[in-house]
């Protein structure tokens, strides 16, 4: 059994994007892994210092989309990043083994700046707290010693980092303590937005999982088809279908996929009627998850104790790791 750590930001409300890139991975990794998820809400301000008014609610919606979908809790632990300060602390420890250049060559960091750089804002600038995500990030994941930690093919370069500094740990203070985590890689359904770009809540193109029927119908209406098609009895190509084609590819089942496909190319399925149908499809399979996820929305008690329960049992092996660190270093 493998002792994995992974992580979401506090950005409220989760869409289709989350559920089938990262959270389905993560539902079938708890039941035969010891598995620790937790929202990274220090992570939230790193672009988000200066708009903090929903920062809490944010943290319970991504709790109640998370059991919602299918984290148990008894199988998995859930925790708050900032209720486990211990995380604080090695992060400051690991900030003085890192060099700088590494910081500023991560992926992430890069597309971060650039979006912030391209925005007319107070908080356009980089901030130190901005700068120092990488090692914040590999501090979230060595807190808990962790074994490995589920990724897309193209986030690898986000672990690496963290092996990085895991092996310049241990060859400074002569030690075999720190795991170097392993990249897990998922093989997960990635969807785009209904613009055909990514999906975001920035860009208005998602579907979120807490979205009701009536609003998933509307927004998949306005999903991106056929450009090609200008009536209805036009031969359609399905591999020119930005969007909706790809949306049956994820959702339907090998028979509907290709009833889709034969009646697209031979024109006797307009794109409308399509979508009309699609829409029945998603929400058809975000039933369960929807209502799993009204009982959690009327039982706030008890998502507030499973963030409570997870985060002390959290912070329990935090000190042990912390405490083992401080021996290390030589701390008083």
């Amino acid at each position: 059994m493998q002792r994995i750590v992974s992580g979401m930001r506090s950005t409220g409300r989760l869409h289709l994007g989350h559920y089938l890139g990262v959270i389905q991975n993560w539902v079938n990794l708890q039941n035969d892994n010891e598995c620790y998820f937790f929202v990274a809400d220090w992570h939230a301000l790193t672009t988000k210092y200066d708009n903090t008014k929903d920062l809490r609610q944010d943290v319970i919606d991504v709790v109640i989309d998370w059991l919602a979908s299918g984290i148990n809790p008894e199988k998995s632990t859930i925790y708050v990043q900032s209720l486990i300060p211990e995380i604080a602390e090695l992060n400051i420890y690991l900030s003085m083994v890192t060099p700088q250049n590494w910081v500023e060559r991560d992926p992430t960091l890069k597309d971060m700046a650039k979006i912030l750089r391209s925005k007319e804002s107070t908080n356009s600038q980089i901030s130190y707290g901005l700068m120092g995500y990488p090692v914040l990030m590999s501090a979230d994941i060595m807190m808990l010693n962790a074994n490995a930690v589920p990724v897309g093919v193209d986030q690898v370069a986000h672990i690496e980092i963290t092996r990085d500094i895991v092996r310049r740990f241990n060859n400074i203070y002569k030690t075999d303590f720190f795991n170097e985590p392993q990249p897990l890689l998922n093989h997960c359904s990635l969807i785009c937005g209904l613009d055909g770009n990514k999906m975001s809540k920035s860009y208005n193109n998602d579907i979120k999982i807490s979205d009701t029927e009536e609003i998933t119908a509307k927004k998949i209406m306005t999903a991106i088809t056929d450009r090609s098609r200008l009536r209805r009895d036009d031969l359609g190509h399905p591999d020119q279908c930005e969007v909706a084609f790809k949306y049956w590819q994820v959702f339907g089942d090998n028979a509907q996929v290709e009833t889709v496909k034969s009646e697209c190319e031979k024109g006797i399925r307009g794109c409308a009627d399509c979508k009309r149908q699609l829409g029945s499809l998603v929400n058809q399979r975000l039933h369960e998850i929807r209502e799993r996820r009204k009982y959690y929305e009327e039982h706030l008690d008890e998502v507030n104790e499973i963030i409570r329960s997870g985060s002390e049992k959290t912070r329990l092996e935090a000190q042990k790791v912390l405490k083992e660190v401080r021996n290390i270093i030589g701390m008083y």
